[in-house]
């Protein structure tokens, strides 16, 4: 298990990479619209319209969009708290607990996947 943790080693890193681009940038922005500008009336009016929403979503690039919006911050989660894990004394158990994260993160990444295809 430890030498396939070696060997995804680059790919994880990459994935954890990109799951900080796309939360530091881009879902930064993406909460600032939903969470702080549109309760606070600061959009025009139909901004926000369903229509111009599935629009965007049904887009090629709207879906890669919204794919990592959903995928990459899992990567970044669980390759935080692997470290963390490890941080605390859980050299012993490390195969064990990637396993456990890296799993996770797939299992949200595979059904991010879906939930975009099905929009």
């Amino acid at each position: 298990m430890k030498h396939l943790l070696l060997r995804l080693e680059p790919l994880i890193w990459l994935l954890f990479g990109l799951g900080i681009l796309v939360g530091t940038m881009l879902l930064t922005g993406w909460l600032l619209v939903f969470a702080v500008a549109a309760p606070l009336g600061m959009l025009p009016a139909g901004a926000l319209a369903f229509d111009r929403i599935h629009e965007f979503a049904a887009n090629p690039i709207g879906r890669l969009l919204l794919l990592a919006l959903i995928a990459l911050p899992l990567w970044k989660g669980a390759h935080h708290l692997r470290t963390l894990s490890i941080d605390f004394g859980g050299v012993s158990r490390d195969p064990a607990v990637a396993l456990l994260l890296y799993g996770i993160a797939l299992l949200g990444s595979a059904l991010g996947v879906l939930a975009v295809i099905r929009l």
